[in-house]
């Protein structure tokens, strides 16, 4: 388990986690991942984690790397945590994960209209760079994702 004081505990995630995994994504997204998305980020290695409270699963993040690049693939806090910092948090920690794997870039994509997260990057020294037309699916048609980046040096 990777542990600190200024940083939230996390453990690899595993195949037993994606029940609850399941739950909080049906809570938190309108278009939540499938277990076999997690499953096979799983079977292919990528960085994936979980952070429990009290023995709860609360948290979770999935990312992969390329050369020294992290793509952060998945990040939620469940909503009945979030708001107090949570997300930071594992942001931070993830971050730590990703230097220590010697990444000096993180990338990722965050729906248009998921105000809360695109705070939250802001906040924490990401940049917009670019727009993904249509990348995800939308009640109606599809939705645009902000592609956004942060040095990690």
């Amino acid at each position: 388990m990777l542990t600190d004081p200024d940083f939230l505990p996390l453990r690899p995630m595993t195949e037993a986690d994606l029940a609850a995994i399941m739950a909080i994504e049906a809570r938190a997204f309108p278009f939540p991942w499938t277990a076999r998305i997690f499953a096979d980020c799983l079977k292919h290695h990528y960085s994936c984690w979980i952070y429990e409270e009290n023995g709860v699963l609360t948290g979770y993040a999935a990312m992969m790397f390329v050369m020294d690049e992290m793509h952060l693939l998945n990040i939620c806090i469940d909503p009945e945590r979030q708001g107090k910092g949570l997300g930071s948090r594992l942001l931070s920690t993830l971050e730590r994960i990703a230097r220590a794997a010697n990444a000096t870039m993180c990338f990722l994509e965050v729906r248009q209209s998921n105000f809360s997260a695109i705070r939250l990057y802001l906040n924490t020294g990401f940049n917009e760079i670019g727009v993904r037309k249509g990348y995800y699916p939308a009640l109606v048609g599809r939705e645009d994702a902000i592609v956004m980046a942060k040095t990690l040096l």
